[in-house]
């Protein structure tokens, strides 16, 4: 199957070379021509093309049964006009697909707009970061059925598959979807997906902030503050380390965790201010709108925001595993 992918970043780079191992073709474009030329130079031999501009893919793409772009670019503005020119680029039966963070309520404007023109969008909220490549990425869409089917070869060609992870009790009862196993799922109609992913980083918000905390704790436990006799110097490296080995708090958030204290048991090298990307924001917002407490996605967010006017320990645990998960570079 051919595709189009715009966006040839740290996620939509590795995206477009893991498809071309899979005996799928690429047509890429990046604003920088640098960028596409690494990437076809990546690919598998003959399976990637570069294009000169948004025109120029959307040309190359021309005598496909239906046209497939994705656009793999920050949410916001250069996203929103990426897809307003592919719409008057493309026709009736053509697909676009937006893998990036972008806020569910867009998608749902998007799809409508370019539904009256016979165009299909989809949403799909990406995760697996600079380690997809090799993984594979666990995704969550969002889209009218026949448009999901279509692109189910290039989902099920980047997904992680089953792998080595043990099978969940009761799977094979009815209703359940079997791709779920896979690492992709569609979720429902457009929105559905990027929906998904929004709560999906908002959870992670909580869980990373639990272990900044906890870390934190251990860390501070030969604080001068303590009476001599209650003061244990821990090793946090180690700690993590053995945490990974057979504890119920074993994820890979705490492998990425462990890897970064290995390699500097202070963190010096950040500074602890933590960015947001939106997600947790609109998490947030969603529960207010559906009246469910959300105490603890809460409390982590608004916990970046002060690690930006003064942070701890805790805050370069954070700083770490965002690098680690997703090649995130704190904000000098």
């Amino acid at each position: 199957m051919r595709i189009g992918i715009i966006g040839l970043g740290r996620m939509g780079g590795n995206i477009a070379v893991r498809l071309t191992r899979h005996a799928h073709d690429v047509v890429a474009f990046d604003r920088s021509a640098e960028a596409t030329s690494k990437i076809v130079d990546r690919a598998e031999s003959g399976r990637a093309v570069g294009a000169s501009s948004v025109e120029d893919l959307t040309a190359k793409l021309k005598g496909d049964e239906r046209r497939v772009v994705w656009v793999m670019l920050p949410a916001g503005p250069i996203t929103e006009s990426c897809i307003e020119q592919l719409g008057g680029l493309l026709t009736e039966g053509d697909i676009i697909i937006d893998g990036g963070n972008s806020y569910y309520k867009d998608d749902l404007r998007r799809a409508k707009a370019l539904a009256e023109k016979g165009i299909s969008y989809i949403d799909v909220g990406t995760s697996g970061g600079v380690w997809g490549l090799e993984r594979g990425y666990c995704m969550m869409y969002g889209g009218e059925k026949s448009a999901a089917d279509y692109v189910d070869p290039i989902l099920a060609a980047l997904a992680p598959g089953k792998g080595d992870v043990p099978r969940t009790p009761n799977r094979d009862a009815e209703g359940l979807d079997p791709r779920a196993e896979q690492g992709y799922l569609h979720c429902g109609p457009a929105g559905s997906g990027h929906f998904v992913k929004m709560i999906h980083n908002g959870i992670e918000y909580g869980m990373m902030q639990a272990f900044a905390e906890g870390f934190d704790v251990l860390k501070s436990k030969n604080s001068p503050v303590l009476a001599e006799g209650e003061r244990f110097d821990l090793n946090v490296a180690d700690i993590a380390e053995v945490w990974r080995r057979g504890s119920v708090v074993s994820s890979w958030l705490l492998d990425l965790t462990a890897e970064a204290l290995a390699k500097s048991g202070d963190l010096a090298e950040f500074s602890g201010e933590v960015s947001d990307s939106g997600e947790g924001r609109w998490s947030i917002e969603a529960a207010i709108e559906e009246d469910v407490p959300v105490p603890v996605m809460t409390a982590s967010l608004f916990t970046r925001f002060r690690s930006r006017s003064g942070n701890n320990f805790a805050e370069k645990i954070i700083s770490a595993q965002r690098l680690g998960f997703g090649g995130h570079v704190e904000q000098k």
